[in-house]
C-alpha cells in the first residue's frame, strides 16, 4: 500500500533515474525493504515506491519530464539541494553504515568522524546523486 495508516508527518520522496537499480542499490547499501512499487504505464519507470530503512520510509520514482519536469533526479540538475540526514543509535553505527554503503558503490563525501556537536558523523553520494549523511551521538566520559 502506498499510503497506509502509520504516515510519518514529514517524508523524503526522492527522484532517480532508473528507479528499479535505485531500489536494488538501496536494498544492498541500506538495508531497505521495498514495501511498494508501481511501475509507469510505459513498463520501464518507477512511478512510486516506498522503501522502509533506517527505521523510516523514503519514497521515489523516476523522472517524468513529461509531467512538467518540477522534480528532477540530481544527475539532472547537476547536484542536489539536500542531504538526507539518518540518525543513528550509536557511533559504530556510522562507521557500518558508511562502510556498507561505500561497499555498496556509493562515494565518500565525508569520512566517519567525531564533530564539535557531539557526533560521530558521515556523509556519502548514492550513484543516483543523492547525499546521506550518517549521525549518532558520541559517548562522553
Amino acid at each position: 500500500m502506498a499510503f497506509g495508516t502509520d504516515v510519518p508527518p514529514i517524508q523524503a520522496h526522492i527522484c532517480v533515474r532508473d528507479g528499479l537499480a535505485a531500489i536494488a542499490f538501496y536494498e544492498k547499501a541500506f538495508g531497505a525493504v521495498n514495501t511498494f512499487h508501481q511501475m509507469a504505464e510505459d513498463g520501464q519507470r518507477v512511478m512510486h515506491a516506498n522503501l522502509a530503512l533506517f527505521r523510516g520510509e523514503v519514497m521515489l520514482h523516476d523522472e517524468f519530464p513529461e509531467f512538467g519536469g518540477s522534480v528532477l533526479s540530481p544527475l539532472t540538475i547537476g547536484g542536489t539541494g539536500v542531504a538526507i540526514s539518518i540518525n543513528l543509535p550509536e557511533a559504530a553505527d556510522v562507521d557500518a553504515a558508511y562502510a556498507r554503503a561505500t561497499a555498496a558503490g556509493a562515494s565518500t563525501v565525508l569520512e566517519p568522524q567525531d564533530t564539535f556537536w557531539q557526533a560521530r558523523y558521515a556523509r556519502i553520494k548514492d550513484p543516483f546523486g543523492h547525499v546521506w549523511a550518517f549521525n549518532a551521538p558520541v559517548a562522553h566520559s
